[in-house]
């Protein structure tokens, strides 16, 4: 079966962002225009991902609170998400990081560095990619791991399901040249000029190698998936201890907010602090949509298994 992903359109009407992200993506991409308001009504899906913006995270838009909401719940839910440019950027303020303005843009096509892990799987540990942002993710939580950064700062991070990247890898050759010609507004003609000038077939052609950026997300999605629905059986219910469990903090991993306990059928059932339990009425975020009635001797709801 295909995986569908929702794609959180948040470009304000820029026409070539659905259009690539469509290409780079092998999946069933359901678009939504989240900076027109526009958000998923459920969490039916294998994954989100997050697109970039001309807005500021920190922004009194009044679209972009509900979609740190939405997000916020996403990854409450354990929802794979990957974040690009401001989608990287929303994801890390979501998560408890921080984001600020830079004394300057970083524009046009910039050698970055990353450490490995899946989504950089088959990419240089030195890559070419287009970069286009005046903010930047300036401070990550303690339990984010970076995963890419250059002399600007920090170019990706992961948390659990949640991945973030600075840069444009779906960017093609027009649109990178229309960006950086956009930019006259800000930068200085001659700045903007040499930019649209290295935005040539050699350095597409080497940035295309970060592609594959989307090819391993959808990958780990997939593979998420198939080990989620993987038969549980008893004797790994039983095997289950509180000295070996995840902390049962799915938004912040390693964070202590609460333990947890298996249920019957491989599923979770959260205990928080003060001996409280997140139930469908209670707790920060809406009822999950994947939840089940739990069938412990206590009230609460079950959940699949957290994996990282």
């Amino acid at each position: 079966m295909q995986l569908r992903m929702a794609l959180l359109d948040t470009s304000q009407g820029d026409a070539d962002t659905a259009r690539n992200f469509r290409r780079e993506l092998d999946c069933d991409l359901i678009e939504f225009d989240a900076s027109g308001g526009e958000l998923p009504e459920t969490f039916a899906y294998d994954a989100c991902v997050i697109t970039g913006s001309r807005a500021s995270v920190y922004w009194d838009e009044p679209w972009i609170a509900p979609l740190k909401e939405w997000v916020g719940a996403a990854i409450d839910r354990e929802l794979p998400c990957l974040g690009i440019c401001y989608g990287h950027q929303l994801l890390a303020d979501v998560i408890g990081g921080t984001v600020e303005g830079m004394d300057d843009y970083e524009l046009g096509y910039r050698t970055v560095s990353h450490d490995g892990g899946r989504l950089f799987e088959g990419i240089d540990p030195d890559f070419t990619v287009f970069t286009t942002h005046s903010d930047a993710v300036t401070e990550l939580p303690g339990e984010a791991t970076r995963t890419a950064e250059n002399d600007r700062g920090i170019h990706g991070f992961r948390l659990g399901h949640v991945f973030g990247v600075q840069a444009h890898p779906e960017y093609d050759i027009e649109t990178a040249r229309r960006v950086a010609d956009g930019k006259r507004e800000h930068l200085s003609d001659e700045r903007v000029d040499r930019v649209v000038a290295g935005v040539d077939e050699d350095a597409y052609d080497a940035a295309c190698e970060a592609k594959a950026i989307f090819e391993n997300f959808r990958r780990y999605v997939a593979d998420l998936r198939t080990e989620r629905s993987a038969p549980v059986t008893v004797s790994d219910c039983r095997s289950a201890s509180p000295s070996n469990a995840h902390t049962g903090n799915t938004r912040w991993p390693g964070r202590d907010r609460g333990s947890t306990s298996r249920c019957p059928g491989g599923s979770r059932l959260r205990t928080f602090p003060h001996g409280s339990r997140r139930s469908h009425d209670g707790g920060r975020w809406p009822h999950r949509s994947n939840s089940a009635p739990c069938g412990s001797s206590r009230q609460g709801w079950c959940r699949r298994r957290y994996r990282s």
